[in-house]
């Protein structure tokens, strides 16, 4: 009886548990339904949404997308790179959930700008290498409005392909990556560049009155800067080599004098002084590699506010100015031959050198030099040579110029003569020229995308190019160390290899490397 008692006990223990375990294991059923059906309602309502602006889509890429990220794990198990790439896709699915719901749910009461309503970020999870403007992005087909979406900044990868998409609300031009500190060392900066989060300022066209700020490695935007009242920028902008300030070209649209406002930006992008560029239209600038000077392209050229209109093509005077970065004291000047040599766009050499892309403004027939060197306290520009002095083959324009310093090459785009070009420091003769429609962009390839080659005696280098039928191109060069170039052997002993990558969209001016 005693045994049977306390059986009779332990039984009603165990039922006395029976209720708390049960109602556990049915609250645990119940949460895990309602979270498969709420993620199932959540990807039908995404699709939907996805279906309205691709209508191509399926429900089989979440499934595909789910299993690549899966494999990618897999391949790289316990990789850091694989498992922070895992990382960014899942904070841009968040992102991007909010971003294309913001007006349900985003609460504006508190004031705060949101940057979500007026930009679209989507976006792959592999490192940037480059970024470009972008004049016309894929259209949504599904839309009336043809407008949507035309304009946009991407950051491209290594092998050349989209990494990110940002939506901007107007046309852009120039764009500027900061700097790694320079404490940080070499071998530092290129172990951690993938995924170093720098910022990168996205420069409304001329005459913009706004600038962007983004994140290179996901394109979110984080700020945008309006100009004060009575500016608007000029389209160009370049950082400190310390990467704290930030020094844009803009237009005092009551006096028409060239300004270079200062912005901080670890104050986000609070602007904090302002210095004259001793000049009209001042168009790009660079800094120095003594980290103290800047160095203004002016481009001579009078515009109103809100007006793209030349003002004074017949008076107008172009010159290159060095500045103090510090207290804006002006420290050289020098002006071209022409007057109406407009200068435009600038490159600077790791010695000092200037390299200046120049824009004609004069009448076609007059045939000027349109690619000029120029060094601290000579009284001149000195131009690269042209084969015959034929400059008329850039058709009076050169859209960007980008410099290799390590193998003293020198690449310039045309798109008005759709081309591109590229030089030889060392003897400042032209190596070739390669067609390409509408082209502009122009950047240093990387090293590991050079081509490799076991003899002594050639530099492997190149530039990537790119335009406005969507191509990334990659020219890549290989010159004989040994051998002087001329006409006659320029083909024996020099080589460009032209690689495009077409993309739907119409690349902008210009692109920069991170």
């Amino acid at each position: 009886m005693t045994k049977s008692h306390t059986m009779s006990e332990d039984e009603r223990h165990d039922r006395s548990d029976e209720p708390e375990a049960s109602s556990v294991s049915r609250e645990l059923l119940t949460t895990s339904m309602l979270t498969a059906v709420g993620t199932a309602a959540l990807v039908g309502i995404h699709h939907r949404y996805r279906k309205q602006q691709h209508p191509d889509a399926s429900l089989q890429d979440y499934v595909t997308g789910i299993r690549a990220q899966l494999q990618a794990l897999q391949s790289g198990a316990g990789s850091t790179p694989n498992l922070k790439r895992f990382r960014y896709a899942c904070q841009q699915a968040a992102v991007t959930w909010q971003q294309a719901y913001h007006h349900v749910i985003d609460d504006n009461e508190n004031g705060v700008l949101d940057l979500t309503a007026m930009h679209t970020t989507t976006m792959l999870a592999r490192p940037v290498r480059w970024v470009s403007g972008v004049a016309s992005m894929p259209k949504n087909n599904a839309s009336l409005n043809q407008n949507e979406h035309d304009f946009g900044v991407v950051g491209i990868d290594a092998d050349r392909q989209i990494v990110w998409q940002t939506t901007m609300p107007e046309r852009v031009h120039d764009i500027v990556v900061q700097p790694v500190s320079i404490n940080v060392t070499d071998a530092q900066a290129q172990h951690s560049n993938a995924y170093h989060s720098r910022d990168v300022v996205v420069m409304g066209r001329r005459p913009s009155e706004k600038f962007w700020v983004l994140d290179t490695s996901n394109g979110q935007v984080q700020h945008a800067i309006k100009a004060d009242l009575h500016r608007h920028f000029y389209g160009h902008a370049c950082y400190s080599l310390d990467g704290n300030l930030l020094y844009v070209t803009e237009n005092d649209t009551v006096s028409l004098a060239g300004k270079i406002g200062i912005y901080d930006a670890n104050d986000a992008y609070k602007k904090v002084a302002e210095f004259d560029s001793y000049g009209i239209g001042p168009h790009e600038l660079i800094m120095h590699p003594d980290s103290e000077t800047l160095v203004i392209a002016n481009g001579g050229i009078k515009t109103e506010q809100a007006s793209r209109e030349e003002l004074n093509l017949d008076t107008m005077r172009p010159s290159l100015v060095y500045l103090n970065r510090y207290d804006g004291t002006l420290l050289e000047q020098v002006t071209p031959e022409h007057n109406q040599m407009s200068i435009r766009h600038l490159a600077m050499h790791d010695n000092g050198t200037v390299m200046i892309g120049i824009q004609f403004q004069g009448e076609k027939h007059i045939n000027v030099p349109l690619v000029l060197t120029h060094q601290r306290g000579d009284a001149n520009f000195t131009p690269l040579t042209m084969p015959n002095n034929q400059w008329q083959r850039f058709h009076q324009y050169i859209a960007s110029v980008a410099v290799d310093s390590d193998r003293n090459l020198l690449c310039v785009t045309t798109p008005i003569g759709g081309c591109a070009a590229i030089y030889d420091l060392y003897t400042r003769e032209l190596i070739d020229e390669v067609s390409l429609p509408d082209c502009a962009g122009a950047s240093v390839l990387s090293s590991n995308s050079a081509i490799t080659n076991n003899v002594d005696d050639i530099k492997p280098s190149g530039f990537i190019i790119s335009d406005g039928q969507g191509q990334l191109t990659a020219l890549r060069v290989s010159v004989s160390s040994e051998v002087k170039l001329d006409a006659n052997d320029a083909e024996q002993h020099a080589r460009i290899i032209k690689d495009s990558k077409l993309h739907m969209m119409s690349f902008d001016n210009h692109l920069q490397a991170l």
